[in-house]
């Protein structure tokens, strides 16, 4: 019961919220319904419950592995959203609180589907929830944007249902009793049909790494997280892409029951460190500093894709990254957005100076800078380690080297454009909007919450999570 309540409790706020009467108290609603579920969500994670094997939706290893870190980010973006909204008075905020909390509990009905067809409403779900956040400002690019995001991934989601498609025919084709559960999927192993089983994969890796912002089908990312308020954005890269990942892992334990893994971790690997390059060359480029957070999303979405190529030990890396770059991106882009507002543009010919405007964000921007660059003590430097110990150990000399290149590059392309938005002399139409944005307790200490999580993750791992992402590393290459 407990688990199905992480689901239910945010959609049940969800539709408080559309009924909710007050402008004003409405948005408390998103930290009382995000505390519940981060109270439940690490209960869980300290007890964890019973999986019956063939649960359709179940707080198992994997989950637990992961939706601890979802929870938390929201918790503290939600604390954020309340000042956020408050500050944005004049947009209506009711489709945005209830939305907010709806992808919430659809994130959890993801991160818990052991279902084949389950996984995949439940992405569509999440997909859906988050276009009326994209677009909350209303403007002309957000639209725009919002349309991108829903043709690009409206695209990913139809070849993943195509995908489904094709594994289901797999496991009929081989006799099976069209039971499409994950743990049904694995133990029907190699008599599934080979051709399906390949074709199946292409479309899935393809439809959910679209979900996850992988190169080449990144091209919804800069947009959407350029023109979305800094809230959606954290979001959107530390939740909504890690549901995805999730699912192409649970994808990839099947594959590889069938007896093609080596398959399934030759394309991981290879759009892994495709991405990063992408992402690289772009952060080279850009000079917009929300744009360039997506470009960073896409080079870890490569990070995730290339840990999971790497067997047991590169998986538990993944998983580690899973928590420590979605608590840091989460903290950039809050603070990301406290400097877009101080300084009313978000480009190099726009801001700069905003060591003076808005030096507490400013200073977090920095911070968050390094630490999602891999940094030492930072949370990323330890499970980026783990991924170049885990190619080396593999055998995979060539793909670390690209690896640490590619890291590299994205740090000079960082450095270069949040050290030109620091530093220098303020421009006027800044030093003018910086008076109508009060760099208060309210917008600061969510942020720096977050970048404190990400300092803690890399000094002092507790047990717990160690623990949880071994036992997610068993389920997907131990138990059929």
């Amino acid at each position: 019961m407990k688990p199905l309540l992480l689901i239910l409790l945010p959609l049940a706020g969800a539709v408080l919220a559309a009924v909710w009467p007050g402008e004003r108290t409405r948005p408390w609603l998103m930290p009382v319904f995000g505390l519940m579920h981060t109270v439940l969500a690490f209960w869980l994670l300290f007890d964890p419950p019973v999986v019956a094997p063939g649960a359709w939706l179940a707080f198992d290893p994997l989950a637990r592995a992961v939706l601890p870190a979802v929870s938390l980010l929201f918790l503290v973006c939600a604390a954020y959203g309340v000042s956020y909204l408050r500050v944005r008075s004049e947009r209506p905020n009711r489709v945005f609180v209830a939305m907010m909390l709806a992808v919430l509990g659809l994130l959890s009905a993801g991160h818990q589907a052991r279902h084949l067809g389950l996984l995949w409403i439940a992405t569509e779900g999440v997909t859906l929830a988050a276009v009326p956040l994209l677009h909350f400002n209303g403007t002309a690019r957000a639209i725009e944007a919002t349309w991108k995001y829903l043709l690009v991934g409206g695209t990913g989601i139809a070849l993943s249902l195509l995908g489904s498609f094709c594994l289901s025919y797999a496991s009929l084709h081989s006799g099976g009793s069209g039971d499409l559960t994950f743990v049904a999927l694995a133990h029907q192993g190699a008599g599934l049909s080979r051709p399906w089983v390949l074709s199946a994969w292409v479309l899935l890796l393809v439809g959910y790494g679209t979900k996850m912002g992988l190169a080449p089908m990144h091209t919804w990312k800069p947009d959407a997280y350029g023109e979305a308020p800094g809230i959606v954005g954290a979001i959107l890269a530390g939740g909504v892409t890690t549901v995805a990942f999730t699912a192409v892992l649970r994808i990839r334990a099947v594959v590889s029951a069938a007896g093609e893994g080596a398959i399934a971790d030759r394309t991981l690997l290879a759009i892994g460190l495709f991405s990063m390059l992408v992402a690289a060359l772009f952060l080279l480029g850009t000079r917009d500093f929300k744009r360039m957070l997506a470009y960073s999303s896409v080079e870890h979405m490569g990070i995730l894709s290339v840990g999971a190529a790497l067997g047991g030990a590169g998986v538990w890396a993944a998983l580690f990254h899973v928590w420590s770059n979605s608590l840091t991106k989460g903290a950039l882009f809050l603070s990301a957005g406290n400097i877009n507002r101080a300084a009313g543009g978000r480009t190099m010919d726009q801001v700069r100076g905003m060591s003076i405007i808005a030096p507490q964000s400013a200073a977090i921007f920095v911070a968050g800078m390094f630490a999602v660059t891999a940094c030492p003590p930072f949370g990323p430097f330890f499970s980026e380690l783990r991924v170049v110990r885990a190619a080396f150990d593999a055998g995979r000399s060539g793909a670390a080297a690209m690896f640490l290149g590619c890291m590299l590059f994205a740090f000079f392309g960082l450095t270069r454009l949040v050290f030109a938005i620091v530093d220098g002399r303020p421009r006027p139409a800044s030093s003018i909007t910086s008076r109508r944005f009060p760099e208060n307790a309210s917008v600061v200490m969510p942020p720096l919450i977050l970048l404190a999580f990400s300092l803690w993750l890399g000094l002092a791992t507790p047990t717990v999570l160690l623990d949880a992402w071994t036992g997610a590393v068993a389920q997907l290459y131990l138990a059929p």
